[in-house]
Formats: C-alpha cells, structure tokens, sequence
C-alpha cells in the first residue's frame, strides 16, 4: 500500500518534542541545575495564588516566599488519567504555566518552592479548570471525503495550534483499524489527501491528537476512492495565446510532455518578458480532464533552485472549446474566474529538503527535484479541456521561466 507521508518542518519539530517527552518521562527539565549549597534551610510556601485558565491549560500567579536560597517553583500534576507532568519557573517570575490538559474540568496542581539545596517546602495544593482543549475543539470540523485514488481530510484550526492528523484504515488480516498516515500540522485551514488505494469501498478512521499524546475519539467512515489514472499526453497540443510568453528556438511548449525530464535542453524555456509576470504557457488537453494531481519536474543539477525554475504558480483551465485569451493576474485566490478561465490552485514549489538556502542545495536536494514533485488539485476544480500554465515567481527572480515537464493524474470525463 503507497503511503503519501508529508513531511514538514513542523512534522520533524512535533516529533522531536513528542521523542524527548517519552524519553524524560514527561518532565520539563528547564535547566535549573545550579550547585547545591550547604544551606539546608526549608523554603516557605507560595501564597496569594491566582488562576488564569485558557484552553488546554491555566496560568498560575503567586507571591514568592522570602526564602534568600529559592531557585525555582514546581509544579507536580496529571494532564489525563495516566500521564504526570512537572513544570518549573525561575525565582525571577512569579508565574508558572501548567498545559496539556486532555479535557474541560477540574484538575489538581501541586506547588512547591524549591531552594538552590534541592529542599522543598511544604506543598500548596490548587485547582485549575482549563478551557476545552484544542485538539478537542479542531476535531468536531474534521471532514473525510472521497478523492482520487483515496481520502481527503479537511479541518479549521483558526488558532494555528500544532495537531497531528491520525488516518487509519481497515487492514484487512487483522479486521482492525491501523495507523495509515500521520499529517502533522500547524495551519488554520488543514486540507490533505492521502491516496494509494484502489476505488473500492473501504473502512477509514480519523482522530486529531496534540502534542502532549492527547487524543480526540475517532471518526469513523466508509469511503470509496475516485478512480485515478495517468492522462494520456499524446493528446496534448499547443493553443498558443497572445498573452503567452515569448519562448527561446527549441524550448517550446510541447516540451512539457515530451516525457524528457532528465535533459537540460529539452523542456519549456520563455525569453525575458516583456509581457510582465505571470510567464504563461497555454496548451489543450485532447478531451476533458477532472484533475487530481500533478507532477512538477523542474529543470535538474545545478538548476534546481535558481535561474528559471517555477516557485510559485497557478494552474488555471478552461471547460471551453476555444477558450479567448485574457491576461492573467499574477496572484488570485483559487476558484476565481478571468474571462474564459478558472484558478485551479496557487503552488508553491517546496524548499530544499536539507535545509540550506536554494543557492546552495545540496546533491539530494538536486535528487529531490529530478524525481518530479507532486501537487495536489483541489478537488473542488471543474474538468477543463485546456491549461495556463503561469508562473508568478522563480527561484532566481528573473523575468524568464524553464520546466522540464507537467505529468498530470485524474480522471477523463
């Protein structure tokens, strides 16, 4: 079964966090490792303490006792049934922040004033009510539908708050819901797809969880996936429009389904533009083409990430048969309509995967771009019988553009 994991940075910071809870055996070590001193002297208690509850979590101000040798504040509870929890803050504040609260109702906190000689005082017991959680809140929106080849996964995250996204799916030896892809997230308005699977009905779970192992309850539907399949390219041709780029002898638009990903010399290729941004190219499909997806493959090696490369661009379509020409705006929001033509989606083209600057991707980097990288159409796009291609930026910043190829997916009407 293909899995279609995302990985992000977000993904690789949510992880990180969640390995180094389960290693420290969820305890916030904040540093305070200061050399014990002789003075074994029990601190006074915290006093006067107020309760500010938000969602998931409260923040907990006091006075601090008079004690010469304080260092920090603990403070000792469970976040659900199973899972406890420490936090500590300076002697330089008077505050502590508890979070990671699994539900809306009351918890109990144990306050301590530690000294410099790792004596604690007398405990201070409060309770905390915290608001309703996020995950909790982010998971009545989830919505699973059918898309090309799988499901896709919509939900309103208005707080941009890090959640992970479970799907699971019926394994069919064992009759159980499995783990099938974990999409972890910081964006307000989550919408994914997974796909792989054949357009057969079939059992899939979805659950939100959060960064402290919080998990919502799961959603359970039965879905069949649209059929997906490769658009065939020899149907495809060139309908040359006006506002078009002006393009260098060879590098012609046709290139863009000639399948030669790997050759530097044969792929699109505009002249600098006159005509301003977006860098257009136009080309007819051959019938009529609901899109699932496509696979972008920039120009390789040292071109990767500069000189002409797409890095953000739009895909607009036409369900016309002659469809007129009109210029294009260099950003628009997906769905709108310019004369005979749709905005089908804004892309970004991602960065390099190492990390480094664009200038100075590295060879898997250059990997990562000759392999073709997959965008996902939103499912919501018309079937359309011809394309804009328009490129709103490159990687180099020039006024000219280059691609080597656009493999497209979907579904013929």
């Amino acid at each position: 079964m293909k899995r279609n994991l995302q990985y992000s940075t977000i993904r690789i910071f949510y992880l990180a966090i969640f390995l180094l809870t389960a290693i420290t055996g969820c305890k916030e070590d904040n540093g305070y490792n200061d050399p014990v001193t002789g003075d074994k002297t029990k601190p006074g208690t915290i006093t006067n303490v107020k309760i500010d509850n938000f969602n998931g979590g409260a923040h907990i101000t006091y006075d601090l006792p008079n004690s010469k040798n304080l260092l920090y504040v603990l403070a000792k509870y469970k976040i659900n049934d199973q899972t406890g929890r420490e936090t500590k803050s300076s002697y330089y504040s008077d505050s502590i922040t508890v979070e990671g609260f699994a539900n809306n109702q009351e918890y109990e906190i144990t306050l301590y004033a530690v000294t410099r000689a790792n004596i604690m005082s007398d405990p201070v017991t409060v309770k905390v009510h915290p608001l309703t959680p996020y995950y909790k809140l982010i998971k009545p929106t989830v919505i699973a539908t059918p898309d090309f080849g799988g499901i896709n996964i919509t939900a309103s995250n208005p707080n941009r708050q890090p959640v992970g996204m479970i799907l699971l799916a019926l394994d069919s030896a064992t009759n159980t819901l499995e783990i099938e892809d974990q999409h972890y997230t910081n964006i307000d308005d989550i919408k994914y797809s997974v796909r792989g699977y054949s357009p057969v009905d079939r059992k899939f779970g979805v659950y939100v969880t959060d960064r402290f192992g919080n998990n919502s309850d799961t959603t359970v539907v039965t879905i069949r996936p649209l059929p997906e399949s490769l658009i065939n390219k020899n149907l495809f041709f060139t309908y040359r429009l006006p506002s078009d780029a002006d393009l260098y002898p060879g590098w012609n638009v046709e290139n863009l389904w000639n399948n030669k990903t790997d050759d530097y010399s044969a792929g699109w290729h505009t002249q600098s533009s006159s005509k301003g941004f977006p860098i257009i190219a136009t080309f007819g499909l051959g019938q009529s083409v609901k899109f699932s997806r496509f696979l972008l493959f920039n120009r390789p090696g040292g071109y990767s990430y500069s000189h002409g490369n797409p890095k953000v661009f739009t895909l607009w379509g036409s369900t016309k048969n002659q469809p007129a020409d009109t210029p294009l705006p260099r950003t628009s929001p997906e769905g709108t309509v310019v004369g005979d033509w749709v905005n089908m989606g804004n892309f970004e083209f991602p960065s390099p995967p190492s990390g480094l600057a664009p200038g100075a991707a590295n060879a898997a980097d250059q990997a990562y771009v000759a392999a073709g990288v997959d965008f996902n159409v939103p499912i919501s796009s018309p079937a359309v019988k011809f394309v804009r291609f328009a490129v709103a930026q490159t990687w180099g910043g020039g006024d000219f553009a280059h691609t080597m190829e656009l493999t497209f997916y979907g579904n013929p009407q």
